[in-house]
């Protein structure tokens, strides 16, 4: 391995203070990036870090050789980076946060045909409902359904609207009646979207009129697809974006609940980091896979 590769490694440790998360964000072992340090401390002659079973940190000669090798580091990448953008070139490991409804639905098919287009570049793709802290778990970008964000470190990029609407069985409607009015709902199980199910306050509006209701019912899940079947098991009514219902509204194993009172939009947006210009092969992926949307509307 050369010299700048293990000045990268070992500036990935220092910020990461960590070799396993430094591995994780670069994509290698654990194993290799200690190898890596190892070497190069004994290339330099002295230790650039100390290793405790909490956390890794800089000595004195770490923290000086880090402060003279990181702008060199940089400035490099940066060459790479801009001489790659000149001929649209992305490479690199590309590491990605996304809802799991979502995932599966929309993304096996825009890895692939991204992949067609830019095969230098590797996606490690994780999966998750719940929010993702985007700099302590070291993803470049993370894609999210949600009302606008609470985080102001971030930086967002809206895609679309995602419609999002009551449901339940016929058969639970018709064991307890179909709402007539938002009032109505506190004599219904009602389907919480997180681990609590009776936290949930559902904001619904039609026209000027706007009622709240606080969710109670017996199952919370911070999965729409499994809220999804326990209202298909006549469980209660759930709120729940129009994409994970579509097939059972077709096949009518849900059916609308107050289907003129609409809740609060919310989108399909793209988190970031706080770059102060997003790397390449961020900005090219984000930008195939705003177009995908756009274009084939899986939403």
């Amino acid at each position: 391995m050369g010299e700048l590769e293990a000045i990268r490694i070992f500036l990935a440790v220092a910020q990461a203070r960590s070799f396993v998360g430094a591995a994780r964000q670069l994509g290698l072992t654990a194993a290799s990036v200690t190898r890596t340090i190892a070497a190069l401390e004994d290339q330099l002659g002295v230790q650039l870090l100390l290793r405790t079973t909490r956390q890794v940190s800089l000595t004195a000669a770490g923290a000086l050789y880090a402060a003279r090798v990181a702008p060199l580091a940089d400035g490099l990448a940066q060459a790479t980076e801009d001489t790659r953008a000149h001929d649209g070139i992305t490479s690199g490991l590309l590491r990605i946060s996304a809802p799991l409804s979502l995932g599966l639905r929309v993304l096996p098919a825009v890895l692939s045909q991204f992949a067609l287009i830019h095969p230098q570049t590797r996606v490690a793709l994780t999966l998750s409902d719940s929010f993702v802290d985007i700099l302590d778990d070291a993803f470049d970008l993370a894609i999210r359904i949600s009302g606008p964000p609470s985080d102001t470190s971030t930086v967002w990029r809206k895609i679309c609207k995602v419609p999002r609407l009551l449901v339940a069985a016929p058969g639970y409607l018709a064991r307890m009646g179909q709402p007539a009015r938002p009032e109505d709902l506190a004599d219904h199980a009602c389907l919480a979207y997180g681990p609590d199910p009776v936290r949930e306050v559902w904001d619904l509006r039609h026209g000027p009129q706007h009622r709240s209701h606080s969710v109670t019912g017996r199952f919370g899940a911070n999965n729409g697809d499994l809220l999804a079947q326990l209202a298909v098991q006549g469980e209660g009514i759930a709120l729940l974006p129009a994409f994970i219902v579509v097939q059972q509204l077709a096949d009518g194993t849900l059916v609308p609940v107050l289907p003129d009172w609409h809740p609060p939009d919310i989108w399909l947006t793209l988190y970031y980091p706080p770059y102060d210009r997003l790397p390449l092969r961020v900005a090219t992926f984000s930008d195939f896979f705003e177009t995908f949307v756009k274009d084939t509307r899986p939403l």
